[in-house]
């Protein structure tokens, strides 16, 4: 695991960007904030795009410092843009000849090309593809130059919905076997929530947090400038079968999680994001709901949020859970740290993004 190390100062029309932190890569570190935060920005400055009022380092090497500038061609950088930027010209096989002649080789690894499934595609022209295909070329290509480090800024962000569905696990698949450390941009909590290992947080040039997924997904909507993008808990669970009436099964340390569709096969991992607000509370099990998803917990804390409502922070086994509810319904049920209690998860909450 290496370290990104960032002292910036840097001011831009839409916003003035001032980081100094210290950065351990591994897995995906999604930068994610609103738009006008200088995610991209960010980006440029560490892979040499566009200079930086400061100072970029990454392991023990100085990428910047006011005295010296390594080149983006030195830093062993592999970027994937929103658009994808291949050579039009040539086809699928071509493009990833070029790549794989940066470093020594002559053609792509047969394996690469299994990998992406791309062999459909060797003998097309690039400009011939669809969005989703381009994309599995351009994650292709990026490894094939051999990184030290991938950075990804808003990738599917062109994309309609099955595509982004085509392209994610290919994403994943990145994160967990390829090793080499990712930086993703987004503003989209879908995705974040899905992919990243650690969150950057930025708004209007500032770092607003950085930590675990789970952590600061959970203080998004308290964070400045998040307007909109509500708090919530990150689930890891496992797919553990399919009920005879069609549920998926996913388990986790709190019990069971039946979701309306399905997940993926028997032992797929799967990330949920539950919003705090989808989550309701009880101090008894309830009988006659809908709900399929009613879970035991135990309250850690209860925070004031505004005059009319709280957030309840909850114990499910082991795995964190956040509800918001209401002041009133705080006190009505008397809910205190220490409180057992059940929550019950919305079935819309469930759904596929």
């Amino acid at each position: 695991m290496s370290d990104l190390y960032l002292k910036i100062d840097l001011q831009h029309p839409e916003f003035h960007l001032e980081i100094d932190r210290r950065i351990p890569l591994s897995g995906l570190t999604a930068i994610f904030g609103p738009s006008g935060a200088g995610k991209s920005t960010l980006l440029r400055i560490i892979a040499g795009f566009e200079r930086g009022a400061g100072h970029v380092a990454f392991g023990d090497e100085t990428w910047e410092d006011g005295r010296r500038f390594v080149p983006p061609h030195r830093r062993q950088i592999a970027t994937v843009f929103q658009e994808p930027r291949l050579f039009g010209h040539l086809d699928v096989e071509a493009n990833l000849a070029y790549a794989a002649r940066r470093n020594g080789q002559t053609v792509a690894q047969p394996a690469l090309i299994d990998r992406f499934d791309l062999g459909p595609l060797l003998r097309r022209r690039t400009e011939a593809l669809s969005g989703g295909e381009a994309q599995r070329v351009a994650l292709a290509r990026a490894l094939l130059t051999r990184p030290r480090l991938i950075l990804m800024d808003e990738p599917l962000a062109a994309l309609d919905h099955a595509r982004r569905g085509e392209i994610l696990p290919h994403i994943e698949s990145l994160r967990d076997e390829a090793r080499i450390p990712i930086l993703y941009v987004s503003h989209s909590l879908s995705e974040v929530a899905r992919l990243a290992t650690q969150v950057l947080a930025l708004d209007r040039g500032r770092v607003t947090g950085l930590g675990p997924a789970a952590e600061i997904l959970a203080e998004a909507a308290v964070r400045p400038g998040f307007v909109g993008t509500e708090p919530g808990s990150l689930i890891v669970a496992r797919v553990t079968g399919m009920t005879e009436d069609g549920l998926c099964e996913l388990g986790f340390s709190g019990g069971t999680i039946l979701t309306p569709e399905a997940m993926g096969s028997t032992g797929a991992p799967v990330r949920l994001f539950i919003r705090a607000r989808d989550v309701m509370l009880a101090r008894t099990r309830p009988e006659g709901l809908s709900a399929l998803n009613i879970l035991p917990a135990r309250v850690e804390a209860v925070t004031p949020l505004d005059a009319a409502a709280a957030e309840v922070a909850l114990d499910c086994g082991g795995t964190a859970l956040r509800a918001r509810i209401t002041r009133r319904s705080v006190a009505a049920l008397d809910i205190a740290p220490g409180t057992e209690c059940h929550a019950i998860l919305k079935t819309v909450a469930l759904a596929r993004d």
